[in-house]
């Protein structure tokens, strides 16, 4: 991949800082572009040279990316490339040996003159293409040895072996630009909470205690017997806190952990934006976020527009079939209850026949144009496998006519009104599902994007790649039955999310039907942040732990007791930074936005983490490890 990205990246942080300039923020903001070449010996990076340094005596210094027959060489950095003419005079033979024997990736320096290249061998496609620099005196900083995969974004490697040199991987510009454009939008946000908006960035502890509810902890062993700190999967008790201790308004970057196995495109430590403020609603929590991404967003991916629109969770669900809907194409989910109310046909009339009951189907735009028999049979038996949900497909012919199992229950005039009540259009084709609403809706929501996959595939364009749907969903279940044990309750969000104020009396009498004020924010069909209004009482609190979840109250004493010192009102959000800037960006994957991250099932490839240790080093946390591991231990030694 060319340099472009990069290069673009390093503009918008120039142009980020000549907007403060003129922006009368005050003189901290007065900082211009950034003096790359400040502190070091450099007098230039690789990327800045053009034909007004012409005639500059300079000092690069860089990586070896190419090198041709002695005669010339590409010098890169982080900034971009540089053409490097080897000298050919007998004076400077000892600079030609030099450079025309260093292996691809060596360290580098270079002193020389700045010239404009011959006519006709200028570079349009590298900003630094209409010059070079003529070698005066070089200097082997470090040789590089054989290398594992060259350094170059169009050679495919495998994840598992850039995961292990990862120390080389991010030498690629691709890296680069992912982790320099991460730092800028980190840097806004902190501008806009901070600076503008008076937020207080405050580092909450690690080490922690187990937290009820939620994703699955890492623990800490202590030198306490069977004493073990967690790691949080939040630092959500703690920000709570900080609003009972008169912060008012706290952010962090923070660090969490969830132990959460192999999940694909997890990481079990993962980086979030956390916010919290006092004497806030709703409302406010989604304008505070909806101005702080308009504030950090890149240039060059266009301007988002505000306010972004909202759905309920039940919405959601009905018209999608999930809570984290990609608005970006239509393919709506169609009830067509009361039109399949008149059909005699079993399966439909048993379905319409439970309390929840329901017939809802989806239209594949030129489904039979893109798609083989074999993709709408694979789409009926992932709805099958996955949900246990029945799908009938019905397929509008040429003629304008019906294809499908239904059509011997349906006269002209009900197959027109279904053709009217679905949109369908010729080779558009139909699933449809009956049964109980959630399990249709989950069913046929997950057909949808699966048909997206297959039509996109195929060659039609259903989901614009440049373009950024926000969504807030909002209005969600406070509590959920457990899958475990349906009969019991647990948080839909986390314990400590207020119930709808409309909802209150419902709380003590059917806890099942209490919306929460929870809101999640949606980005192209990926949640990117998720938060409530919290629960800022003491009693509501215990009363939600004890009575409702059947919880362990004395394992939150502490919060318990704070809010009883006269808590404010308070809530906040969490932004999922690696999953925003992945989007952002259009990573295939969060590992291509972090510096280090870990495998699917983990691990550390690189460093080979986690690793083994002695029961020497076990014995003062009173730990000893059982077989299998013992023994394969002792079996290598």
């Amino acid at each position: 991949m060319p340099l472009r990205p990069l290069c673009g990246a390093l503009r918008w942080a120039a142009a980020a800082g000549r907007r403060r300039l003129g922006s009368g923020a005050g003189p901290r903001s007065a900082r211009g572009a950034p003096d790359f070449s400040s502190f070091v010996a450099r007098t230039n990076t690789c990327g800045e040279l053009r034909s007004a340094h012409v005639g500059q005596k300079v000092t690069l210094y860089g990586w070896i990316q190419y090198q041709r027959q002695g005669l010339f060489l590409v010098l890169r950095d982080f900034q971009g490339l540089t053409q490097i003419i080897i000298p050919q005079d007998e004076a400077r033979s000892h600079v030609k040996k030099l450079l025309s024997n260093a292996p691809v990736e060596s360290v580098v320096r270079v002193t020389g003159i700045v010239c404009l290249r011959p006519p006709g061998q200028e570079n349009p496609k590298m900003p630094t293409g209409d010059i070079e620099v003529k070698v005066e005196t070089a200097e082997i900083l470090n040789s590089c040895r054989k290398l594992p995969f060259e350094i170059k974004d169009f050679i495919k490697k495998s994840e598992a072996l850039r995961m292990q040199y990862r120390y080389l991987d991010l030498r690629s510009s691709q890296l680069q630009y992912n982790l320099r454009l991460r730092s800028q939008i980190v840097m806004r946000m902190r501008e806009y909470l901070c600076n503008l908006h008076g937020f207080v960035d405050v580092e909450t502890p690690t080490l922690f205690k187990r937290t009820p509810g939620g994703a699955k902890e890492f623990l800490v062993p202590s030198r306490e017997a069977g004493k073990f700190y967690s790691l949080p999967q939040s630092p959500q008790q703690f920000k709570q806190l900080l609003m009972v201790g008169g912060l008012d308004r706290y952010f962090q970057v923070a660090r969490c952990y969830r132990d959460e196995g192999s999940r694909p495109d997890r990481q079990p430590e993962f980086t979030q934006i956390d916010i919290e403020m006092s004497f806030v609603d709703q409302g406010g929590i989604q304008r505070l976020i909806e101005g702080l991404l308009q504030y950090s967003w890149p240039e060059e991916r266009g301007p988002i527009t505000t306010p972004f629109p909202s759905v309920t969770y039940e919405e959601a669900l009905a018209d999608y079939g999930t809570d984290k809907p990609d608005t970006r194409f239509d393919m709506k989910i169609v009830d067509i209850s009361d039109f399949s109310r008149s059909l005699g046909i079993h399966f439909v009339q048993n379905a319409l026949s439970y309390p929840h009951g329901t017939v809802k189907a989806i239209c594949i735009p030129q489904g039979m144009r893109y798609l083989k028999n074999k993709d709408i049979e694979s789409l009926k038996e992932a709805a099958r496998s996955q949900f246990n949900q029945e799908i009938v497909d019905i397929i509008c012919r040429p003629d304008g006519s019906l294809k499908s199992l239904l059509t011997k229950f349906l006269g002209q005039e009900q197959q027109s009104e279904l053709v009217q009540a679905l949109k369908m259009q010729v080779d558009d084709v139909v699933l449809l599902a009956a049964g109980e609403h959630k399990q249709v809706c989950s069913a046929l929501g997950s057909l949808r994007l699966e048909s997206a996959d297959l039509l996109e595939a195929a060659g039609l364009v259903l989901r614009d790649p440049t373009a950024f749907h926000f969504l807030w969903v909002v209005d969600f279940p406070l509590f959920l039955p457990k899958e475990e044990n349906p009969t019991e309750l647990e948080s839909a969000h986390h314990p400590f999310t207020a119930p709808h104020p409309s909802d209150m009396s419902l709380l003590y009498s059917d806890p099942t039907k209490v919306r929460s004020q929870h809101y999640d924010l949606v980005l192209n069909g990926n949640e990117v942040g998720g938060g409530s209004i919290r629960i800022h009482n003491a009693e509501l609190q215990r009363f939600v732990l004890e009575k409702v979840l059947k919880e362990d109250s004395e394992v939150l004493s502490h919060l318990l007791d704070a809010l009883e010192f006269g808590a404010p009102p308070h809530g906040g959000i969490a932004l999922g930074l690696d999953r925003l800037i992945s989007l952002i960006i259009g990573a295939p994957s969060i590992r291509d936005v972090i510096a280090f991250p870990k495998s699917f099932r983990g691990r550390d490839l690189m460093g080979n983490a986690p690793d083994y240790v002695t029961p020497e080093e076990l014995e003062p946390y009173h730990i000893q490890v059982s077989w299998p591991v013992a023994e394969a231990e002792a079996k290598k030694n």
